[in-house]
């Protein structure tokens, strides 16, 4: 092998290392770019996540409110239901009560 011979094998080496290096240099912005873009994929689907679990416990308290609101309501209208017929029960002894007063002086 003469002394042309092999400069040109080295020659061809060194283009061949270069390619090299510019395929791993690609490859590896290829890696970087989908890395990223996996990356923002997972950040949003994990927001995405939170909405959806914030709005589902917001739902679910809502709803925990609504029955509490319920509840109370109902005792409420039995009480108010109660006094009333307390005091319809009561009204006729006060009538005459007054009456009574009143025809006496």
């Amino acid at each position: 092998m003469g002394m042309s011979d092999v400069l040109r094998k080295i020659k061809q080496t060194e283009r061949d290392a270069a390619k090299q290096l510019a395929d791993a240099q690609s490859e590896a912005s290829k890696i970087l770019s989908d890395a990223r873009k996996k990356s923002s994929e997972i950040v949003s689907s994990a927001a995405d996540d939170s909405v959806s679990s914030t709005q589902a416990k917001l739902d679910s308290a809502r709803e925990g409110a609504d029955k509490e609101a319920s509840k109370v309501q109902k005792t409420g209208t039995k009480e108010v239901d109660s006094i009333e017929s307390s005091a319809s029960k009561n009204l006729d002894k006060a009538v005459s009560a007054i009456l009574d007063t009143m025809t006496t002086f």
